[in-house]
């Protein structure tokens, strides 16, 4: 049998951007709790599989206030714009055909949780059961976290203090780590509305990703993340010094990246988000929280 493990593909094989591209697509299962259609494929070349999220246009939930049809081809620019800057930190992302239609395919991203269930948290076939995390012990505090106020784990930061289903005091964390920090800036420049806990994941490749940018470059403000523990804090040296190479190549408006963006988002997009990047490059600082809806609900 062909392996679904990218960590697997030899050298002498097609490379796993070959085969995001072009391998057929396999449902293996459907990811019940995303609010759009998102499909568990394994795309297969040969006698090789990647394993990677498939998520049709047709399959997306209108929205007021972003276009429709529109979520896939954000995605793949938020990826474009992640590569830009070379922070790798968004997994590899194409628009092309599948089964049922055009849509956004994803490199899928392994991580201990979904190793160690067989992805069984986040896939479903005809006959297996959904496992919910709550139904999972919890073994370690992930990246982005709940604990009891007085409780909050050394080597993080506190977002904000709530209630949770019974009433009970719960502070909201993340990891003060150099990794989520470039997703943090990241979504700044993105505009990210719905930068949830669950999005981010850290793989077993050592590498901190963020998923699901489906609602991300729109022209109004629309910022929401779970991430605001840097907030009016500087922003790291080298990654000023991305943004600002970032910022020269969206200058110019014959650039590669500038056309490959505008395949994805309109023109106004475009020049919001250079936008944003001049503030964030020029200012040097995160931004602080708005007063209103800070952070997407619910935050996991």
């Amino acid at each position: 049998m062909p392996s679904a493990d990218p960590l697997e593909v030899p050298d002498d094989g097609p490379s796993p951007s070959e085969i995001l591209r072009t391998g057929e697509l396999v449902v293996v299962g459907r990811i019940p709790s995303a609010s759009n259609v998102t499909l568990v494929c394994d795309a297969v070349l040969g006698d090789r599989e990647l394993r990677c999220v498939y998520k049709p246009v047709r399959g997306e939930v209108p929205l007021w206030d972003f276009p429709d049809g529109t979520l896939a081809g954000r995605e793949v620019a938020s990826y474009l714009i992640s590569q830009a800057l070379g922070w790798d930190v968004i997994p590899e992302t194409v628009l092309r055909d599948g089964p049922v239609g055009p849509g956004m395919l994803q490199r899928w991203i392994s991580t201990p949780d979904n190793t160690e269930r067989s992805h069984s948290s986040t896939t479903v076939s005809a006959t297996d059961p959904f496992i919910g995390a709550s139904e999972l012990p919890a073994t370690r505090v992930d990246l982005v976290d709940l604990c009891p106020p007085d409780a909050m784990p050394t080597g993080f930061r506190a977002v904000l203090e709530a209630l949770d289903g019974l009433g009970e005091p719960v502070l909201l964390v993340h990891a003060d780590d150099p990794r989520l920090q470039r997703i943090a800036v990241l979504d700044v420049i993105l505009n990210n509305a719905d930068r949830k806990g669950g999005h981010v994941l850290e793989a077993l490749d050592g590498g901190v990703y963020g998923i699901d940018h489906g609602i991300c470059l729109h022209t109004d403000d629309k910022l929401r993340t779970v991430l605001w523990g840097w907030a009016g804090e500087p922003v790291p040296a080298h990654l000023v010094s991305d943004l600002r190479a970032l910022e020269q190549q969206l200058a110019d408006g014959s650039t590669d990246l500038r056309t490959a963006l505008a395949e994805h988002i309109t023109a106004d997009e475009l020049d919001a988000l250079s936008l944003r990047i001049t503030i964030l490059a020029a200012s040097a600082a995160m931004p602080e929280p708005p007063p209103h809806r800070p952070i997407p609900w619910p935050p996991f």
